[in-house]
């Protein structure tokens, strides 16, 4: 999953990233309103991290920019705890979620999930697809034996997004994007690589290859 953290507190910023990416996010950061609408236009996200109280541009007005430009990804904004106006506007205005400051990692990374499951039309707490149930909390997956296997980092991400998009192609740039940060080497021989790993540990069937186009995962039903 691609998450922008818009959030000109460093300090913040450096405890934050690492945890997200921990958790399976790849994370891009923007410092102030103006680079936070850029990027949010420019750049295919899952979800973002909204500060309001930014410099060079307000978050409420990057966010109605967003909105007025026609892009639905997931916002969470983060306010102080007591300014309840805040949460009323930024709603209005088109957030999806708030979170208040001080807040817990844990309540922003499990408000994150439910934002992003809902906007693929999942509205179970856990993911399931293709025979599989992923556990985000513990990168895990039960697979359609029952078992469950301990996913590395990539594969986490990857079959996530994967999971997230059943049925549908994906091409191995969008893969990459939302498996890897800017920063890193986006080789797309390093997802066709992933993707035979999962292939190997779930079904050479799970994952289809469409020549010139990219992956699909294949989310048969069973016949009743």
């Amino acid at each position: 999953m691609r998450l922008l953290l818009v959030e000109d507190d460093r300090a913040l910023v450096d405890q934050l990233k690492p945890r997200l990416q921990k958790a399976g996010f790849a994370v891009e950061v923007a410092g102030d309103g103006e680079d936070a609408a850029f990027l949010g236009e420019e750049e295919d996200f899952d979800a973002v991290i909204l500060d309001l109280g930014l410099p060079r541009r307000p978050g409420l007005d990057v966010l109605r920019g967003w909105r007025a430009a026609g892009l639905r990804m997931p916002v969470l904004i983060l306010t102080a705890r007591d300014a309840w106006h805040e949460r009323v506007d930024g709603l209005k205005a088109g957030a999806d979620d708030y979170l208040g400051k001080p807040f817990h990692v844990e309540e922003l990374l499990a408000r994150l999930e439910a934002l992003i499951r809902r906007n693929h039309g999942q509205a179970s707490p856990t993911l399931s697809a293709a025979g599989l149930t992923l556990d985000a909390d513990r990168q895990q997956v039960q697979d359609r034996d029952g078992e469950w296997q301990t996913l590395t980092g990539i594969e986490f991400r990857l079959l996530r997004y994967l999971m997230l998009n059943a049925g549908r192609v994906l091409s191995k740039t969008e893969l990459s994007e939302h498996v890897y940060e800017e920063e890193q080497l986006r080789d797309s021989n390093v997802i066709e690589v992933y993707i035979n790993r999962l292939r190997q540990r779930f079904g050479r069937d799970l994952i289809e290859t469409r020549r010139g186009q990219g992956y699909c995962l294949v989310d048969r039903r069973e016949p009743a």
